[in-house]
């Protein structure tokens, strides 16, 4: 039944799908960066009254929250990110950005937001319009600030959980780089948790010329991002998962001056608490060691930021969508692989104390795909988010990001089914 009666809210696909895809347009020709999503989110907020939807603004600053009340039944929560990155576009669109904000930083689309923002429009609209085949709530979350991790915690700081009351589960998903019109389901852990570091080391500066009179913070520097490469591979187990990167190295201004001071950013990925306070440990036991063994005059300074929460996809909630989208989708449903990359989506249900699943759907060309695939360069050929070249196609991404959401919300919606 939840099925049947998703197929009759998507009778109406072909009427939204007129403004959808110039919407999409829009939103990918006219980006915004995390908490600067003012224009992005007086957009949702108008398509949402168009829906006639309860329109709550300004939660967490740019967030946008639509409500659909209809009748007694479950709450359902569906959520989307809005913001964009600083990327200079290079998918050479027609609607492709040229926006800079007014330092010079261009921004673009490149993580697929735009998607996950018109989809959800498109299902809320859909839903909306069909009220006699489901009864309950319909909350859908427009969030802002996913890139910099503190957009779900932004919303619910001001307010979100008693703005929405009791929900009974939450939802969202992702365009990722696979075949379009394909959907992904997995239950457990499927996005890594993630940590960003910033660590300052610190020597003691001297002319090139006399290294003896130093205590050479870049050399300190080298040996802490050689060690570091031994902490996956020797302290994590090998059944377990972790990322250790060393993005960045900051030292010095010329050739012939040695610096006072170094500065690394590492990234770590991981999908267990266990092992994210194994390898966080590790890296501050290796840093402080390297810095006692070169004499550093200082103690190192440690500074987490942008940290994102493990989605960990609740076991019943994902099975419940997977039946139904293998009902729906037929052999373009399968199983998501894990994936590395990370989102801070889990920080609402866990202020909810709400059950949740996060799934993903296609966004490359399925010929372009396949043929990648074929030829074993899919690695090497296919953009990937956050790439200048990455650009989903519009359809059928979008026809199957809306679909997929009417229809996960009809598995808890539908008049027949229980919550």
């Amino acid at each position: 039944m939840p099925v049947g009666a998703a197929r009759a809210i998507l009778r109406g696909l072909d009427a939204v799908r007129v403004w959808q895809e110039d919407f999409y347009r829009d939103l990918h020709a006219h980006p915004e960066l995390p908490h600067q999503e003012r224009r992005t989110a007086g957009l949702v907020a108008a398509r949402l009254r168009d829906a006639g939807c309860e329109v709550h603004e300004g939660v967490g600053d740019t967030g946008v929250v639509g409500i659909v009340r209809n009748g007694a039944g479950p709450s359902v929560l569906l959520r989307a990110d809005m913001d964009a990155l600083p990327v200079r576009e290079e998918t050479g669109l027609s609607y492709a950005s040229t926006r800079t904000i007014d330092d010079g930083t261009p921004v673009m689309h490149a993580c697929g937001h735009d998607v996950h923002v018109t989809c959800l429009l498109g299902s809320v609209t859909l839903l909306a319009q069909s009220s006699e085949q489901w009864s309950g709530t319909l909350v859908a979350v427009f969030q802002p600030a996913e890139e910099t991790a503190d957009g779900a915690r932004a919303m619910v700081e001001s307010g979100l959980v008693d703005l929405v009351g009791q929900v009974d589960v939450a939802m969202a998903q992702h365009v990722l780089p696979f075949a379009a019109g394909r959907v992904g389901t997995r239950p457990g852990p499927t996005l890594s948790a993630a940590d960003s570091m910033r660590i300052t080391l610190h020597g003691r500066g001297a002319h090139g010329s006399m290294p003896q009179a130093a205590v050479d913070p870049v050399v300190l520097a080298a040996s802490v991002v050689v060690r570091l490469q031994t902490v996956v591979a020797r302290e994590v187990a090998p059944g377990d998962t972790a990322v250790l990167t060393v993005g960045s190295i900051q030292a010095g201004t010329k050739s012939n001056v040695i610096p006072d001071h170094a500065v690394l950013l590492l990234n770590v990925r991981t999908y267990d608490e266990h092992t994210r306070s194994t390898v966080l440990a590790a890296i501050e036991r290796i840093v402080r060691g390297e810095c006692e063994a070169s004499g550093s005059p200082k103690e190192p300074e440690f500074a987490l930021f942008d940290r994102y929460p493990l989605t960990d996809n609740d076991t019943d909630v994902t099975g419940r969508v997977a039946d139904v989208f293998a009902e729906f989708f037929g052999d373009r449903a399968g199983e998501l692989p894990q994936q590395s990359a990370s989102e801070d989506f889990s920080d609402i249900p866990h202020a909810l104390g709400t059950p949740y699943t996060y799934w993903g759907i296609g966004g490359i060309d399925a010929d372009t795909f396949r043929a990648a695939e074929k030829a074993g360069r899919v690695a090497q050929d296919i953009p990937v988010n956050h790439s200048a070249s990455f650009a989903p196609v519009i359809q059928p991404t979008l026809d199957t990001g809306t679909q997929a959401l009417a229809v996960a919300a009809m598995a808890w919606l539908a008049r027949s089914s229980t919550g």
